[in-house]
């Protein structure tokens, strides 16, 4: 008679500790899955806001204006214009107490768009530590399924009187659910950190350089009685 090795089987078959595994990686890996989704939209919304915003910004529009138009709606703004109207924001309330040092202003400026690049980057990376858990983790949870299954199932066969392959294979295999489950949840997780990590990377260097370029022009014009006019 043949036995029924179907996945399902095996693990409905399997002992209780398995079965728990089995589980909680099936549980993590629809988790990463939903992580995974919202990051590829949210990367992809971040990229295409901070290339709207910098269109604006080297089109040559006024820079009042652009700073109005980032505090009207900063819920709706792209991560980049936060950090210009961060920069913004201290450079006018430095001019506005009269410094009359240049380096100054520059030096408040910069490091309030310092402090808003991070808090940007936390909210971006946000999720990505748990991507890199479960990629790491969830083999060797895999792994305690399979040995405690291998170990249910010698104890099992210690009973019989004659040991066959035929009555080895389903408790091997059932034991062996667990570990291509774990690899089933670490495998796109792993892929998936990798990737974002590198796109990351990109949106943050393009955030410095802007960052550095924002801040020549605000040096360029620290020494006017007015605002800075435009971004050229």
């Amino acid at each position: 008679m043949t036995q029924d090795l179907s996945i399902i089987t095996l693990v409905l078959q399997a002992s209780f500790v398995v079965q728990l595994v089995v589980a909680g990686l099936l549980l993590t890996s629809l988790v990463s899955w939903t992580v995974i989704f919202g990051k590829v939209f949210g990367l992809r919304r971040v990229r295409a806001e901070n290339e709207e915003f910098e269109r604006e910004f080297w089109a040559g529009k006024n820079l009042n204006e652009l700073y109005s138009d980032a505090t009207k709606h900063s819920d709706a703004t792209a991560p980049m214009e936060r950090i210009f109207a961060s920069g913004m924001r201290e450079f006018l309330k430095l001019r506005e107490r009269r410094l009359a040092d240049s380096g100054a202003l520059l030096d408040g400026a910069r490091r309030a768009m310092r402090a808003s690049f991070q808090r940007e980057m936390d909210t971006i990376e946000s999720h990505l530590s748990f991507l890199a858990t479960v990629g790491s983790v969830s083999p060797y949870v895999g792994l305690f399924g399979t040995v405690w299954g291998i170990m249910h199932a010698f104890i099992g066969l210690s009973n019989l009187q004659q040991v066959t392959l035929a009555t080895v294979a389903p408790g091997i295999a059932e034991a062996l659910v667990a570990t291509a489950i774990g690899l089933f949840a670490a495998i796109p997780a792993v892929i998936a950190y990798n990737r974002f990590a590198r796109d990351i990377d990109r949106i943050a260097i393009h955030s410095e350089t802007f960052i550095e370029e924002f801040s020549n022009i605000l040096h360029r014009n620290a020494g006017h009685a007015t605002a800075p006019a435009a971004a050229s």
